[in-house]
């Protein structure tokens, strides 16, 4: 990857060292609420609380109850940061004034600790909502180490760790899909208005090669055949919980490809040249800047793309 193309990845922007053997401290919530250093992410309804255009990472006394508590490391001064995510009743507690974002909207303008800080603690907390329970047992389950396991609640303490539950992430490609004349491959998603475009993208299956993924995704959704898919960069993607793998791959020159939406995740392919990109920017929309998409499709088109709607 690039120093370049890394640099245009928002969400893969990060100032933390998440600190994982401070995680099995005893106690480890209890000594961080004393510590006048710690400041703390809230969190609700997967939005932080702003100030100005910055995160409110707040000192200990001035954060109301909260219902999960997540250890997300040190800065470089070794100031401690917590997310605390806020019932209802608790957010509503902070008043009418409060202000709350989103990270698809600020991931791209907050700083490098800032955008690092929510993306980890949007993916963790993600995670917990999705698994109260055990796939294993049925048992509810309640957070340890820091928020980055959960177990049974009723476990004895010599089963309990064969039953730990970690944070998992789903694995995704997004791929630049080029012709033999340089042009840009880009659909339009069902769940989208029709003027949204974007690159081709799907997740990775069990027992799959990311390569072998790019391959198959791409023919799947367009019933196009790419060889030589070529690693660009990751960009973690938490909503709710993906790993973008970034590729680009060339149209196969030895086999036939039919351009054909697959009528279900895909209803609309268009080819682009850069001209064509650039004149069809009033009708179409592209990705945002905090998506992996834009910053694959501004390095197909060797630069920045000057578009005030995105998404």
């Amino acid at each position: 990857m690039s120093a370049a193309f890394s640099s245009r990845l928002a969400l893969s922007r990060h100032e933390v060292d998440r600190d994982y053997l401070t995680r099995t401290q005893p106690q480890l919530f209890e000594s961080l609420w004393e510590n006048p250093a710690t400041r703390v992410l809230l969190l609700w309804n997967g939005q932080a609380l702003l100030s100005g255009d910055a995160l409110d990472l707040r000192p200990v006394p001035s954060v109301p109850d909260v219902e999960l508590l997540l250890y997300l490391g040190l800065d470089t001064r070794a100031t401690p940061f917590i997310a605390a995510i806020l019932s209802d009743d608790a957010a509503a507690s902070l008043g009418a004034d409060a202000v709350w974002g989103n990270l698809r909207t600020l991931g791209a303008t907050l700083s490098d600790l800032e955008t690092g800080l929510f993306t980890e603690a949007l993916a963790l907390a993600n995670w917990h909502d999705a698994h109260r329970f055990s796939p294993r047992t049925g048992q509810p389950t309640v957070p340890a180490l820091g928020g980055w396991v959960r177990r049974p609640e009723t476990m004895t303490d010599a089963t309990v760790k064969s039953h730990d539950l970690f944070p998992r992430t789903d694995a995704a490609i997004i791929v630049a899909v080029t012709d033999a004349d340089d042009r840009i491959l880009l659909g339009s998603n069902a769940l989208w208005s029709t003027n949204r475009f974007s690159l081709l993208a799907g997740f990775v299956e069990p027992g799959e090669s990311v390569e072998s993924a790019v391959v198959r995704e791409v023919f799947e959704e367009s019933g196009v055949r790419v060889t030589n898919p070529e690693y660009l960069g990751s960009q973690p993607w938490p909503f709710p919980a993906s790993l973008m793998l970034g590729f680009r791959a060339t149209v196969d020159p030895d086999q036939v490809s039919v351009l054909t939406p697959d009528g279900d995740e895909i209803l609309e392919l268009r080819w682009f040249s850069r001209a064509e990109l650039a004149a069809s920017l009033d009708e179409i929309v592209l990705p945002g800047a905090t998506s992996i998409a834009r910053a694959i499709l501004e390095e197909w088109f060797g630069g920045p793309i000057s578009q005030d709607r995105q998404w």
